[in-house]
This record gives C-alpha cells, sequence and structure tokens, in this order.
C-alpha cells in the first residue's frame, strides 16, 4: 500500500476509543489516516479508559487522535496524556471556534504536534481564517453533523455550501491543504460516491469516514482519474517539448492544473489509462 502525507490524505477514518480491538484492523485498512476518537464516540464515564488504551497502543501504532474540545473538562486530560507518545501523528481538536485553542493545544503537546481543527459551529465557521492562520494548524475538518444541529442547516448540498466553502477559501488564505469534509452517515455507496463527488467540486481534499467499507469510494472519488493522469502528462511532455514556452494565457492554469495532478498522482499511486 502507498503512503499517503497526511497533507494529501483523503480518507480520514474515525475509530471509537473504546474499540481497541479494532485499532489493529484499522491500521492496515486503506484509510489514508486513521484518527482513534475519544471524543464524541466515548460516553463520559468511559473517557479515562479510552484514553489510557488509545496511548497505550501509541507506544507501538501510528495514529491520529480526535481530542475533546478546550472548553471541556476533559482537554488537558487528553492533551497531557498523549504528548510525546511515540505513535502521535497528530491531533483533531473537536469543536474548534477560535485560532487561541489551536495554538494552546499545539503548545501544551510540545510544539510539533500537528493539530487538525475541527470546526462544528457556526461560530467556528466565521473564524475560520484565524483558526487556519494559527500557529500548529495544520488543517481543518469539517464537523458537519454538529454544525447542522447548532444552525438547523438542512444535509442538502446548496445549504452547505457555504460552510463548506468558508472552510476552502479559510485554508487558502492560511496557506493549509484543502480541508477535510465531514462524514457520509449511512451504507450507501451512490450517495457517498456524490457527497465526495460535491465536496471536491468545492474545493475539499479530504473526508472524514466512519466505516471502512467507505473508504475505497472515498479514495477514488478524491483522486485523479487514470484519464486525467493521462492527460496531465501528454501536457507536460508537449510543454516541456516546446522549452516551456507560454503560447497563449490558457496555458499557465493548465499548467498548474496538470502539475498538481502529476503530483496526486505520484503521491496516490495512479498511472495513466
Amino acid at each position: 500500500m502507498v503512503h499517503v502525507p497526511a497533507e494529501l490524505s483523503r480518507s480520514w477514518l474515525l475509530v471509537s476509543g473504546r474499540r481497541a480491538d479494532q485499532f489493529d484492523t484499522a491500521s492496515r485498512s486503506r484509510a489514508d489516516q486513521v484518527v482513534l476518537d475519544i471524543e464524541d464516540a466515548v460516553d463520559p464515564q468511559h473517557k479515562e479508559g479510552a484514553r489510557a488504551d488509545v496511548a497505550r497502543w501509541l507506544q507501538d501504532g501510528a495514529a491520529w487522535v480526535r481530542i475533546n474540545d478546550r472548553a471541556s473538562a476533559f482537554w488537558g486530560e487528553d492533551v497531557d496524556e498523549l504528548a510525546g507518545l511515540p505513535g502521535l501523528e497528530g491531533v483533531v481538536l473537536a469543536k474548534t471556534e477560535s485560532a487561541e485553542q489551536v495554538t494552546e493545544t499545539f503548545e501544551r503537546l510540545g510544539g510539533a504536534t500537528p493539530v487538525v481543527a475541527l470546526v462544528e459551529s457556526a461560530l467556528g465557521i466565521e473564524e475560520a481564517v484565524p483558526i487556519a492562520r494559527a500557529r500548529g494548524a495544520f488543517r481543518i475538518a469539517f464537523g458537519s453533523g454538529d454544525y447542522r444541529r447548532d444552525t438547523g442547516t438542512s444535509a442538502d448540498d446548496l445549504a452547505m455550501a457555504y460552510p463548506r466553502s468558508r472552510l476552502v477559501v479559510a485554508s487558502r488564505i492560511g496557506d493549509l491543504p484543502g480541508p477535510i469534509d465531514g462524514p457520509t452517515v449511512g451504507s450507501s455507496h451512490p450517495i457517498l460516491r456524490e457527497q465526495a463527488t460535491t465536496a471536491v467540486s468545492l474545493g475539499m481534499t479530504g473526508k472524514l469516514c466512519l466505516e471502512p467499507d467507505q473508504l475505497s469510494v472515498i479514495n477514488e472519488t478524491i483522486s485523479p482519474t487514470p484519464s486525467d493522469v493521462e492527460w496531465a502528462r501528454s501536457f507536460l511532455a508537449d510543454f516541456a517539448d516546446r522549452g516551456g514556452v507560454i503560447r497563449d494565457g490558457s496555458d499557465l492554469p493548465r499548467l498548474g492544473r496538470a502539475r498538481r495532478i502529476e503530483h496526486l498522482a505520484s503521491a496516490f499511486g495512479i498511472g495513466p489509462a
């Protein structure tokens, strides 16, 4: 399997911190990144045990961890127990609503652990640019379910276009990779493919995932197609053959697209058609 760096990762598989029996299986799955969840997936009375199980597994395994939000009573215990663990790839900070929450988390973890800011509320959406610019911010993710609960917004694509676009624009301003979309609930692969395609069309470059059988659909939908790769390599070869000469105003945008496709294809292990 190709190792995909976190800045380009498409599929982010959430695994409950209470299901230690699934950690090894998840790490061998097709997920670009595994996120062990000690926030919403764990009842408050089981937080301590789940946190300990995750910390124990990270002595030998490697994964991200979704931690509790900065305003909760569990945040301090989460970051203190996770700090310095050899397998901690980074943290996903739940319910992020300010740049300060990102930076405090980053500093409390030692100033080297990347933080994915999970934006899940109206306030978080409005603060998206400062969050993206915060020291320690690595990517932004969209907690779409909690956002809908906070705002009363439906799951309709049109209704959700604004918050998704806000996160895309904020990520660009903050010089971050494209944001990670929220999960699709349910077992319908056609619906999953449709929602992932919509997210990609808006500029998102990853997706949270709740079930391992969703991974192949997410990875395929967010990747360049073999025909895209064939076009990109053909364009780049032709561009090189003519000495890198720009012929008209359409060349630079096409050159940028071709180089991005080639970069992603190499990262994802995708060949031409």
